[in-house]
């Protein structure tokens, strides 16, 4: 009996041994496919980038905002000014046309129009300005003395260039938007010209994967 019980714990021991073997060859294939395959974006991915992190800027209606107050949506954010004659309009009828084809998911979007103008743009000014596109869209407007600091921070361009007078000058200006996931991580930088189906589906993709 005892050499019968001996043998079969060898046979036992040996069995655990191949199974120890096998389910350590297998393990890797299975935590490969089970893993989830990185989304893929239309827009240019700058998930881990170290600038446009945040800010601290007036609203249209004189509240102080900052990204922790727009945690839980995706945040779009764009730099223009209100005498812009074509960009600037075209940017902001995209992002209402994006929320419109969201449907739904619409309500986890904001969209914000930081001014690169912030001598002639007055807060009712961007307002006004705001109600052409939509309610739910936030102007915000930099002090002129933070306006450089603010731009270096995201990374955008300005330049003034003067008019027939001192008051119709123009505006030269970074055209791109950066969208901010439901964390408020910057993660896409999404170039001017881009289709609003295009946008709403790198938005849905971003919600997706959070």
């Amino acid at each position: 009996m005892t050499i019968i019980a001996s043998r079969k714990n060898r046979l036992s021991s040996r069995r655990n041994v191949v199974a120890t073997l096998l389910f350590g060859a297998a393990a890797p294939a299975m935590l490969i496919g089970c893993s989830r395959a990185a989304p893929s974006y239309d827009s240019t991915d700058i998930t881990g980038a170290t600038f446009a992190k945040d800010f601290g800027l007036q609203d249209h209606q004189g509240k102080l905002r900052t990204m922790a107050d727009f945690r839980g949506k995706i945040v779009v954010v764009f730099f223009g000014f209100t005498q812009c004659p074509d960009v600037c309009p075209t940017s902001m009828t995209t992002m209402a046309e994006v929320k419109r084809l969201l449907g739904d998911q619409g309500k986890l979007l904001q969209v914000i129009f930081i001014t690169v103008d912030p001598e002639r743009d007055t807060l009712p000014l961007l307002m006004a300005y705001m109600q052409n596109f939509d309610p739910t869209f936030l102007a915000l407007r930099p002090e002129p003395d933070q306006l450089k600091a603010l731009a270096d921070e995201f990374k955008v361009y300005y330049k003034r260039v003067e008019g027939k007078t001192p008051t119709s000058y123009s505006m030269d200006h970074s055209a791109g938007k950066y969208i901010f996931d439901p964390e408020g991580r910057v993660r896409l930088f999404s170039s001017y010209g881009k289709e609003a189906t295009v946008i709403a589906k790198d938005i849905q993709t971003l919600l997706a994967s959070k």
